[in-house]
């Protein structure tokens, strides 16, 4: 089964004091990074979180947002009367000073009150406190959308698996195909060779050492051994696919050994034809080196 690192995941909820949203995120990365952005009032529930996450997601990029709004009418705000007293006495003290005594005191203070609730520390916001009720209700929202990022992640992981075991189908295909090139290649090495040995029958010519050298050219020409290993890793990515996940690392490094042999039977292409195919099967593996970037 293969999953990819790509998902979203949203839960809401709502509870007499305030309204949540929770919102999960997941990116390719080839490590665990997570983000965990909400109210400082839950700081010491972030170990717990990233731990929950390391267990349900693996890896990947991720971030969880848990965002509290207030409902209104349940605010903690109050004013602080000593501060707003203090600015008043200051202000009409200064007044008294500059203009002497104001028989419309009652309008000075109407115009003056509005402008000191907007001075520092009138307001007071008193201190909020942990409830370990709303915590576990949090939790359940929490592992909510992120039950809903697993499974966005398995669709998405189904269609990872469908595009590149056709690549990997199609590679094998191509390897068929170059059977009957390198057939004709070799018989072209071989007319080339005898030729070269018409020419060197008159010369004088170590045969013992001519015989050595005849038979490395002919190995290192040779492609068998390229083709049973190359065939061996096509079929082993397509088991390692049905194992569980995350299965990406291991497909990834089973990816490599198989550029490997590609590039090998490429650099030993002198058939036009033959070369053709190494591209095409090249173009493929690309392909499938790309999707496995996002694959858990």
């Amino acid at each position: 089964m293969m999953l990819s690192m790509t998902g979203y995941g949203k839960a809401e909820l709502n509870l007499p004091q305030a309204t949540f949203t929770i919102e999960v995120r997941s990116l390719n990365s080839k490590q665990l990074d997570a983000h965990i952005k909400m109210s400082s009032l839950y700081r010491d529930k972030e170990i717990g979180l990233r731990k929950r996450l390391a267990e349900k997601l693996v890896r990947g990029k991720i971030e969880l947002s848990i965002w509290r709004d207030e409902i209104s009418g349940t605010g903690r705000y109050s004013i602080n009367k000593d501060i707003a007293k203090g600015y008043y006495q200051q202000l009409e003290a200064m007044r008294e000073e500059w203009e002497g005594p104001d028989p419309k005191k009652m309008d000075f203070y109407k115009d003056l009150m509005p402008n000191i609730l907007r001075l520092p520390d009138v307001f007071l916001k008193s201190e909020e406190a942990t409830d370990d009720e709303e915590w576990v209700k949090i939790e359940l929202a929490v592992q909510s959308a992120i039950d809903q990022l697993v499974q966005f992640r398995k669709d998405e992981g189904k269609k990872l698996e469908e595009d590149i075991k056709k690549r990997i189908h199609n590679i094998a295909t191509y390897l068929e195909e170059i059977a009957p090139f390198d057939q004709k290649r070799i018989e072209k090495v071989k007319s080339s060779l005898q030729e070269k040995l018409a020419e060197l029958a008159s010369k004088n010519v170590d045969q013992n050492r001519f015989e050595q050298e005849l038979i490395y050219y002919l190995e290192k020409q040779d492609i068998t051994e390229e083709q049973v290993r190359l065939s061996a890793h096509l079929k082993y990515f397509l088991e390692s696919i049905e194992l569980s996940a995350p299965n990406g690392k291991k497909l990834g490094f089973i990816a490599q050994e198989i550029g490997r042999e590609v590039n090998t039977i490429g650099s030993k292409s002198s058939e036009a034809g033959m070369q053709k195919v190494v591209v095409q099967m090249k173009d493929e593996l690309e392909k499938i080196k790309e999707q496995l970037l996002n694959v858990l």
